[in-house]
């Protein structure tokens, strides 16, 4: 471990970060260029002595993980993250396996989607940021773990948590949509990948995917039309677009509503009371 590059990194690409970038507001006058330490401890979810201390060159040697989350925290590029980890003492992930680096580029436009639900997916489905809108509308996708972070892996394997959203007459055509785009997924990152032990797992747990995957359908969906059933504000009709990065690992899926309509009184609506439940039983 390099202690005074990592250090040195550190500081310089918090100093070339505006507020702005992160989605953080200009808040008061900054007497010093670039974000706060405790700005990238939060974004990072660390203490900001912690962090403080890497900066300071006295810091304990950082996790992978750790690693991982400072460098989403600084929007760092692929190259940038290496160096990172190179200089922590790590190797650095292989790229086309290294879904939880979100990529700088799809996290600008995320930043600047305040007012309507959005989130970057890796090739399996996996949640790896949502906005304030996206945990309103679809709730916090934040703790899952092992190949339950794959929402293809929860669709075939908890149907009855995870397909309450839509309605029933629109399952089937999901289901189908889940598999195909995690044909995708598959011949993209390989057999020999966190693709291939969902595929295996699946197989194994559940009849439904497995005549599914026998079809061999494969498709992306770059746009679609749903209605999503929420607990408190009901059926909700939205529009799916999705940007992929140009090696297709990672996307970002936008949902919105057309103006004036029903769907986009129900987003205003959420965008107001966020988390909170409603305390009125009258939807």
């Amino acid at each position: 471990m390099d202690r005074p590059a990592l250090a040195t990194f550190l500081t310089r690409r918090r100093e070339a970060l505006r507020p702005a970038d992160v989605g953080l507001p200009p808040g008061a006058r900054r007497r010093t260029p670039g974000l706060r330490r405790e700005e990238v401890a939060s974004l990072a979810g660390m203490s900001t002595d912690y962090y403080t201390r890497l900066e300071q060159r006295r810091g304990p040697h950082p996790s992978a993980q750790l690693l991982t989350a400072l460098a989403r925290a600084l929007r760092l590029s692929d190259d940038e993250r290496d160096y990172l980890f190179q200089v922590a003492g790590h190797n650095p992930p292989r790229r086309v396996l290294a879904s939880a680096h979100v990529a700088p580029a799809l996290l600008r436009v995320l930043d600047r989607l305040d007012d309507t639900p959005a989130l970057i997916l890796s090739p399996l489905g996996e949640t790896l940021v949502q906005n304030r809108m996206a945990c309103a509308l679809l709730g916090d996708r934040s703790g899952y773990t092992g190949l339950a972070r794959s929402e293809v892996y929860r669709w075939f394997t908890d149907p009855e948590h995870e397909r309450r959203m839509y309605p029933e007459a629109d399952r089937d055509r999901q289901s189908r949509a889940q598999v195909a785009n995690l044909r995708v997924g598959y011949g993209l990152l390989g057999d020999a990948s966190a693709a291939g032990d969902v595929v295996r797992a699946l197989l194994r747990e559940s009849a439904e995917f497995a005549e599914l995957w026998r079809r061999h359908e494969v498709a992306k969906r770059f746009e679609d039309h749903k209605t999503l059933l929420h607990p408190e504000v009901g059926a909700i009709e939205v529009d799916c677009q999705v940007l992929f990065t140009e090696d297709q690992t990672q996307a970002l899926l936008v949902l919105t509503a057309a103006p004036g309509s029903d769907g986009h009184a129900k987003l205003e609506l959420l965008n107001v009371v966020g988390h909170e439940r409603f305390t009125s039983p009258q939807r």
